[in-house]
């Protein structure tokens, strides 16, 4: 078998062409994720909280050199992304609810069984 033949082979499996899906859905998902980080929870949450402690520009803090302010910003963002990932997963998974398979039948011999442990639990309790 050929090298493009064994590539054709293994490009066009059902699981690359999932991975490829996947990483295209999770790539529009970020841009999501994001936009509703910078364009929403920022100016509306994380502006006035950092105005009311008198840090607007955290980015700019620094001592001796080390620009601790970048760190503190991307820890923050980093915390507005996972918590928006939350509200939005946790919102997905309300509405996209498992269905749970119907429990299996029980079998004939099992009610059968269970019909004569019953039965002698009433005889020997009446005796």
């Amino acid at each position: 078998m050929g090298i493009v033949q064994e590539f054709k082979a293994f490009a066009l499996k059902g699981n690359v062409i999932d991975l490829a899906v996947g990483v295209i859905i999770g790539a529009a998902f970020g841009k999501i994720v994001s936009s509703m980080v910078e364009d929403v929870i920022t100016p509306l949450l994380l502006n006035p909280a950092l105005e009311a402690v008198g840090a607007e520009n955290i980015a700019q803090l620094s001592w001796n050199g080390v620009k601790y302010g970048n760190f503190l910003s991307a820890v923050i963002s980093f915390l507005c992304i996972a918590i928006v990932l939350f509200w939005l997963i946790k919102g997905a998974n309300k509405v996209v609810k498992p269905t749970s398979a119907p429990p299996p039948p029980v079998p004939k011999e099992q009610l059968l069984l269970t019909e004569i442990r019953d039965l002698l639990k009433d005889r020997n309790t009446t005796l």
